[in-house]
């Protein structure tokens, strides 16, 4: 069966998705779709140019025309404003609203079957929006925060004790931003906790570094934010739903009463498959991890409070 991927905006993290996505033949079309007139094309015939040399065979093409993303089996939006030197995720918050809307009102009519995964940010806000305005089932809205922000929480760990990162596994939950909750009981290097490994202060200052993991990149880029990981974050979600992979991967899902939350999109584990959303992984929280948790839930309520959707 074929798969056909369509990735909406041709910036930084855009352009790393589709690069990623025809690295890992995760679909056999891949339609880059960006408003500025040969952005798109020109970053795609770039990536398709390296098919020889890598040995690719699927096909990438780039375009302004919506109508390319006729009958595509995900749709990934990243199109909006990256963040600045001193902006927070939620000075974000107007300005890229009106963009995700826009993309979606586009995306509907030409792939209506489609599975949704923003990357856009705020996250949470952002794939809120796009689940009000596509009128989607929960099951095909999904926000890519949580495989970035655990990969990083993992990265961390692993430079802190000399180890492969392949070894690591840990898990971010909650809003992607600076109240999200990475996970210290579960976090393990091939089984062993990482409080037998690490000194309370030591671990303490992984996650504060992972809470803010995306401001300190864009300290260094001063005119740009994190791409390389997102886009491939962003392609690790789409590709679990094309080939019906059932990964657990945590996401920004709508949560009907999961984890004692309703009405609002947050980051938790899921598994993800054909049909998009397949179940969400709820497990106990202890007494604190709890509250940094609803910490999160009450930051996304707010942002969703000025959107009025």
């Amino acid at each position: 069966m074929k798969r056909k991927l369509g990735i909406i905006g041709a910036g930084a993290v855009g352009t790393a998705a589709a690069h990623w996505a025809v690295v890992k033949n995760v679909a056999e079309e891949v339609v880059l779709v960006d408003i500025v007139e040969g952005l798109a094309r020109g970053k795609a015939l770039d990536i398709a140019q390296s098919a020889p040399v890598y040995g690719f065979s699927n096909r990438i093409t780039g375009t302004e025309d919506w109508a390319a993303l006729k009958d595509a089996d995900v749709v990934i939006i990243t199109a909006g404003r990256p963040r600045k030197p001193g902006m927070s995720r939620d000075d974000l918050l107007q300005v890229n609203l009106e963009i995700v809307k826009s993309c979606v009102e586009n995306i509907v009519p030409h792939a209506p079957n489609c599975c949704l995964i923003v990357v856009t940010n705020p996250i949470d806000a952002m794939v809120y929006t796009a689940f009000k305005v596509s009128g989607f089932p929960r099951e095909r809205v999904l926000g890519m925060a949580g495989v970035l922000d655990s990969a990083r929480y993992r990265y961390f760990i692993a430079e802190a004790l000399g180890v492969s990162p392949k070894d690591v596994q840990a898990l971010v939950m909650g809003i992607h931003g600076d109240h999200m909750l990475p996970l210290i009981r579960l976090a393990n290097v091939a089984g062993i906790p990482i409080r037998d490994l690490l000194p309370e202060e030591k671990i303490n200052e992984i996650v504060e570094r992972t809470q803010k993991g995306g401001a300190e990149i864009v300290s260094y880029l001063k005119t740009g934010s994190a791409f390389t990981t997102p886009g491939l974050s962003a392609i690790e979600m789409a590709e679990a739903i094309l080939r019906d992979e059932k990964r657990v991967l945590t996401c920004s899902v709508w949560l009907e009463g999961e984890f004692g939350v309703k009405d609002v999109f947050v980051g938790v584990p899921v598994v993800l498959g054909a049909r998009g959303l397949e179940k969400v992984l709820e497990f106990p929280l202890t007494p604190e991890e709890k509250e940094t948790f609803l910490l999160s839930v009450a930051e996304v309520r707010k942002q969703i409070e000025k959107i009025g959707l």
